[in-house]
């Protein structure tokens, strides 16, 4: 497949079968996060492998809303940046999350992202601080998200090229 047609089909997955990941497709999929660009190289991401179906459980419940999805995927990844050593984590943890999910949209998978960032439970608790208490992680790692990957239990269409917003693109024209 083409990189254009992929990007056009890679969309979110919130419902996975129980088949689990192969060890290459874990592999895989963490190879692309690895590889990912980052701002002067500092590669100061974090990714933490869950598919212990226990900790998805709580990790679906990190915050208010968004994240139910997670308890039912087959791994998910939770990408941290250690926030010490440089000042573009949101950016970097970003892009590594992205570049997964298009590795996993490669491979036949589903994935969807969930915010972490930002967000909190209804009593205000941040979800990091419910996260690190979960996994353990340094206090100068900060998560910026949650990818829950699986085999998708539905198909979505191809993303609507009519749909494309191309007046919100400006081209220079000197």
């Amino acid at each position: 497949m083409d990189f254009k047609d992929l990007v056009q089909k890679r969309r979110s997955i919130r419902k996975f079968t129980d088949e689990e990941l192969t060890a290459e497709q874990v592999q895989l999929i963490l190879r692309a996060a690895l590889m990912s660009p980052t701002s002067k190289s500092t590669r100061a991401w974090h990714f933490i492998v869950v598919d212990n179906k226990d900790t998805l459980e709580k990790l679906s419940q990190c915050k208010s809303a968004g994240a139910e999805f997670v308890k039912d995927a087959a791994m998910a990844v939770v990408v941290l940046m250690d926030t010490t050593e440089t000042d573009v984590w949101v950016e970097d943890a970003s892009i590594a999350a992205v570049t997964m999910q298009y590795q996993a949209a490669d491979l036949g998978l589903g994935s969807c992202w969930a915010q972490v960032r930002l967000r909190c439970m209804e009593d205000g608790t941040p979800a990091n601080d419910i996260l690190r208490f979960i996994l353990g992680y340094p206090e100068t790692w900060e998560a910026d998200s949650i990818i829950a990957f699986g085999h998708p239990a539905l198909e979505r269409k191809p993303q609507d090229e009519d749909k494309l917003k191309w007046e919100n693109v400006s081209i220079d024209n000197k």
